[in-house]
């Protein structure tokens, strides 16, 4: 295991949707594991590491904003895409204007977190399941898998503000910006608000890969103290699925 970082994390704007609502998007309260996780893997993505996020701070009050937003109803067909691959032409376009449908959704705003995880490196039977296209000894020698190395690269990149992709709070549209900060600097006190222990109910942890080639979904018992929810191990009991 990694020694712990910390990403200081905020944006205008954030949706963590909850996975019960199937039409209208709502969020969660907080960022998910699974959300936070993207964070960092925009900044550092490697088939041989796996990020663990270790605790969530909510560093500003929970605030929530309606919002109607235009969506597109379906996607392109894979079986065009199939044939436009076969024949080398094909129709893949879209009609915005046919396929536009206007949804409401219950969001976050003006949101702020500190983020703390760390990564452990994954042998090839562990990653392969999770990316079955990729070669299963691209990063499986011993200079690849180096902690110092990867923490090296981590560190270069999140202290410059550099990033394979826009991170984003739950919708790619909503991006985040982050910084590097000291997991060991104490953060300002939460506000008035989050003051003691608030349940936040079944939250969803992240996908699970290993068991079939379909993602299954994974839950935790999620539970604020003064802004601070602690993230259990991946393999704990905490964590259901």
């Amino acid at each position: 295991m990694s020694k712990q970082y910390c990403l200081e994390i905020s944006g205008d704007f954030a949706c963590f949707t909850r996975p019960e609502m199937k039409v209208e998007r709502v969020s969660y309260d907080v960022i998910t594991p699974s959300a936070a996780r993207a964070v960092f893997e925009a900044i550092l993505w490697k088939p041989a590491i796996r990020w663990q996020i270790r605790k969530i701070e909510v560093l500003k009050p929970i605030r929530w904003i309606n919002l109607r937003r235009n969506e597109v109803g379906q996607v392109i067909s894979t079986r065009n895409v199939q044939t436009a691959m076969k024949q080398g032409h094909g129709n893949l376009a879209l009609n915005i204007e046919d396929e536009r449908q206007q949804r409401a959704g219950l969001f976050l705003r003006d949101v702020k977190y500190r983020i703390h995880a760390s990564f452990v490196l994954q042998d090839d039977s562990q990653h392969i399941h999770r990316y079955p296209h990729l070669n299963a000894n691209s990063d499986s020698d011993t200079s690849e898998n180096s902690l110092i190395k990867f923490q090296r690269m981590f560190e270069r990149r999140a202290s410059k503000g550099q990033c394979f992709n826009q991170p984003y709070l739950g919708c790619r549209e909503f991006s985040a910006d982050f910084r590097l900060v000291d997991p060991q600097q104490n953060s300002s006190k939460p506000p008035c608000e989050l003051s003691g222990v608030r349940d936040l109910g079944w939250m969803l942890y992240d996908l699970d890969y290993s068991n079939s080639a379909d993602p299954t979904p994974r839950f935790f018992q999620a539970r604020m103290n003064d802004g601070v929810i602690i993230v259990p191990e991946w393999n704990s009991a905490e964590v259901r699925g």
